[in-house]
């Protein structure tokens, strides 16, 4: 997603306008904990066009990612307090978001990806 996570509207803008674009969210996890509802809604609405990455493989920062995506907890900090100076919060996407997200999508514009370990893959 780049640094367009401070300016959502305008990404949405970039999707409409341009079809084959897609996102990650690797380093912008705290962009979108900090306005929980409208980035929701964008999730829904880009939903085939959003996928799950990370610049670094760090187990322990996962758990912070599904809190944010998963839950609707609220006012909770960040792992890393010299990126985020405000609490976050919850989105709560539903099942069918999270799986494109996850991994549907990736699996979708890479059709020669492995696909063992998804879920409901062999």
């Amino acid at each position: 997603m780049s640094w367009y996570t401070q300016d959502l509207g305008r990404l949405g803008e970039l999707f409409d306008r341009f079809p084959n674009v897609y996102a990650e969210v690797g380093a912008v996890l705290y962009d979108l904990g900090r306005q929980p509802r409208f980035a929701r809604d964008f999730f829904i609405k880009y939903q085939d066009r959003i996928l799950f990455g990370k610049d670094s493989f760090q187990p322990d920062e996962y758990p912070y990612y599904w809190r944010v995506f998963e839950t609707e907890d609220e006012y909770f900090d960040y792992y890393r307090d010299y990126h985020a100076f405000w609490k976050l919060y919850g989105m709560g996407l539903p099942d069918e978001v999270l799986r494109k997200v996850y991994y549907e999508n990736a699996l979708r514009i890479i059709p020669d990806m492995p696909r063992n370990g998804f879920s409901g893959e062999n």
